[in-house]
C-alpha cells in the first residue's frame, strides 16, 4: 500500500473546495476534490484516500449517505472523515454522525489553522494503521503458509523447545 494516500475534500461549491485546497496546501499532501456525493463515492472506491472531508449538505447523495456506505465497506471504513456544515447541526444530526464513526463536525467558514491540525493527525493515523492492518496481513500469511509446509520457524519453538534467559544473560533450555 502506498505510504501516503489522498485528501478528498467534498463540496458541491467550487469556492469551498478552493478554499479547502488552499488551507491543505502546508501539508503538501495530494488533495483531490469531488463535487457531489456519487463523485466522492467513485474516488473513495478507486482507493488510497487517507482521509476525507466531507460537505454534509449536497444535492442526491448527501454527506451522510456518503459516510453509510463507506463504514459498510471492509476496505473503506476506517478512513477518517470530517464532516462540514455551514448551516447549525441539530442534535440528531450530529449523534448519527458520531455514530458512524466521524471524526468531528467543523462549522463553515473554516479557520484553517485548527482544520490542517487535525487533518496532519488523522491522515497520519489512519496512515499508521493501514500499515499495521498489512503487516498483520503478511503475518498471518506467513503463519498459514509454515503451517501448510509443516515447516515451524526457530523464532516460534515447539513444546519443550522454549528458551528462557538465564541469570547470566544467555538462554537456557526450558525442561
Amino acid at each position: 500500500m502506498p505510504e501516503n494516500s489522498k485528501i478528498l475534500v467534498v463540496d458541491d461549491h467550487e469556492d469551498t473546495l478552493f478554499a479547502l485546497e488552499s488551507a491543505l496546501a502546508p501539508l503538501h499532501c495530494e488533495v483531490i476534490r469531488a463535487t457531489s456525493g456519487e463523485q466522492a463515492l467513485k474516488e473513495i472506491l478507486r482507493g488510497d484516500v487517507g482521509l476525507m472531508l466531507l460537505d454534509l449538505r449536497m444535492p442526491g447523495v448527501s454527506g451522510l449517505d456518503v459516510v453509510r456506505y463507506t463504514r459498510r465497506l471492509e476496505q473503506t471504513q476506517y478512513i477518517p472523515i470530517i464532516l462540514l456544515t455551514g448551516f447549525g447541526v441539530n442534535r440528531e444530526v450530529s449523534v448519527a454522525a458520531f455514530q458512524l464513526g466521524v471524526a468531528d463536525v467543523v462549522m463553515k467558514p473554516i479557520d484553517p489553522l485548527p482544520l490542517c491540525t487535525k487533518v496532519r493527525y488523522l491522515h497520519s493515523t489512519y496512515q499508521q494503521l493501514r500499515a499495521l492492518r498489512q503487516e498483520v496481513h503478511d503475518l498471518k500469511a506467513k503463519v498459514a503458509a509454515m503451517d501448510a509446509s509443516g515447516a515451524r520457524p526457530s523464532a516460534f519453538p515447539g513444546p519443550g523447545q522454549a528458551k528462557v534467559v538465564g541469570e547470566d544473560g544467555g538462554l537456557d533450555p526450558v525442561a
